[in-house]
């Protein structure tokens, strides 16, 4: 059984990773046509009313953990009422979705027009691309449902390929973007808008046949309800702050300067966000099945499990951040062609960040699969409604953009190194030894890792061709090399040997 579910969780991983690594393509050529083609302020618009909305729809969010956490667990026991648990969590996202589109027409346009820093001659497509968002907002509230029962059937097969139909759509609007002479802004925002509602609908499509549980009529039970609302109340404020450190700074940061500065901080986020899909694939991958072994009663199993996948997380983002970090500008020139100024260390910042994400997100799957979120529900955001005053505070007393990376960072290193392992032992009553361990070995791989790396930066140029080859060839060879030695065990050595072993002599029959 357990080599059965470790073979589930390898193969939904490869299906999300060839989304992603699809995924990741066409969003770095498209961000780059896209600034190209919106220009710096333009883009930097977008992202800013773009955030006004998400920042409005973090009830969303909330709901939508425990929707995820609730079909899942019910999976998992003899007896599952997943139709009418269903139909009960999309009946409450859908009045949820116009509650949210009722507040954004009314605060959101008066934030817009009173607050943010946005050329006059750029109000009116601001507006336009603000009304295209709540649409598209509305559209992906109402969504989550469908995404959380793809995700409890562990049916992630299917990301991949309607993946290659979105990134079609992707490559459209960029090249349609650069053959019609609308306001860009404007046009770009309807494109974005109708592209996210049609690949919804291929979703939806899908679930309604695939899963018996989606066919039925709206029906709404308030014991049901009560559940995950009781959860969601929790996870409520988790998301509230999530919004305030994001959506909010980015509000904040208008506020103070110009929209180019916003559209740094966006492409910074925007490669964070890409290195995080790649652990958050496998996370995706993996958590059904620790909350499942916990719904089982089967404990043990559930804790080696999430202890293991934390481990193995870290590395993923590892092999990924030490080059990223030592070749962020030439990468970055690679990417945008032109670089805007002061982009570079944003970027390095949020990369290093992205390792304390790891730990964070991993260490959060055991008490998500326990339901007993209240305390980290109270402590954990602490950690990210304190970013907006603090970053707030910063610009008040003159200090330049930068300050928001660092702060950001900060949040994410006490959170993931310290705040989520006494939470983890004292919420699932893992031994803090047990933790201790696995973040120390992380700890000891990563500066392992960076000595060869770090050393041959300091020999060659990476602007240069010869130097960017040899500094990443440094930076994979170190990192895989200690991962390796140091940071799996064993039997975790045995295992990957054998399913190379395994390939192998089925390419060759």
């Amino acid at each position: 059984m357990a080599e059965s579910n470790n073979k589930r969780i390898a193969k939904n991983t490869v299906f999300l990773y060839g989304r992603m690594l699809l995924v990741m393509l066409v969003t770095l050529y498209t961000s780059r046509v896209t600034l190209k083609v919106l220009g710096v302020d333009d883009y930097g618009i977008y992202q800013t009313v773009g955030g006004v909305v998400t920042f409005l729809s973090f009830l969303s969010n909330a709901l939508g953990t425990g929707t995820s956490r609730f079909l899942t667990f019910e999976m998992g026991k003899k007896k599952p009422r997943l139709s009418l648990l269903f139909a009960t969590v999309r009946t409450a996202h859908i009045v949820l979705g116009l509650i949210i589109v009722v507040l954004g027409e009314i605060i959101g346009l008066w934030f817009i027009y009173n607050k943010l820093v946005i050329p006059a001659d750029r109000l009116n497509a601001a507006v336009f691309a603000f009304h295209f968002s709540i649409i598209a907002t509305f559209f992906q509230i109402t969504q989550i449902p469908y995404n959380a029962t793809l995700i409890a059937h562990e049916d992630m097969n299917i990301y991949a390929y309607i993946s290659i139909v979105e990134a079609v759509f992707k490559l459209a609007i960029v090249f349609l973007l650069q053959l019609f002479v609308f306001d860009l802004l404007e046009f770009y925002a309807a494109l974005m808008c109708t592209t996210t509602v049609v690949i919804l609908f291929i979703y939806r499509i899908y679930c309604c046949k695939k899963y018996p549980e989606v066919k039925g009529n709206l029906r709404f039970d308030r014991e049901l309800f009560k559940g995950v609302a009781s959860f969601s109340g929790w996870n409520l404020i988790t998301s509230s702050a999530m919004s305030l450190a994001n959506q909010g700074v980015t509000i904040v940061t208008n506020m103070f300067f110009e929209p180019s500065v916003v559209t740094i901080r966006s492409l910074a986020l925007r490669v964070n966000d890409i290195i995080n899909t790649f652990i958050g694939n496998f996370r995706t991958a993996v958590n059904p099945q620790i909350v499942k072994k916990y719904a089982a009663k089967d404990y043990e199993a559930s804790k080696k499990l999430a202890l293991e996948s934390t481990k193995y997380t870290y590395y993923l983002m590892l092999i990924i951040v030490v080059p990223i970090l030592l070749l962020s500008e030439p990468l970055l020139k690679i990417w945008l062609d032109e670089v805007p100024d002061g982009l570079v260390p944003f970027v390095q910042i949020a990369v290093f960040q992205g390792l304390f994400q790891a730990l964070d997100t991993s260490l959060y799957a055991p008490i998500f699969a326990t339901g007993k979120i209240k305390e980290n529900a109270l402590i954990s955001p602490l950690f990210d409604f304190i970013q907006l005053p603090v970053v707030y505070g910063l610009f008040l007393l003159g200090y330049p953009p930068i300050v928001l990376a660092w702060v950001s960072a900060a949040a994410c290193i006490l959170l993931g190194v310290v705040v989520k392992p006494i939470l983890v032992h004292k919420i699932v009553n893992y031994g803090y030894m047990e933790i201790k361990k696995v973040i120390g070995k992380c700890m000891a791989v990563t500066l392992l890792s960076l000595i060869l790396p770090v050393v041959t930066a300091f020999m060659f140029d990476n602007m240069t061709v010869k130097g960017f080859i040899v500094i990443l060839a440094a930076s994979l060879l170190s990192t895989g090399s200690v991962i390796w030695f140091a940071g799996l065990d064993k039997s975790a050595r045995k295992m990957i040997r054998a399913l190379v072993s395994e390939k192998i002599m089925k390419k060759r029959a």
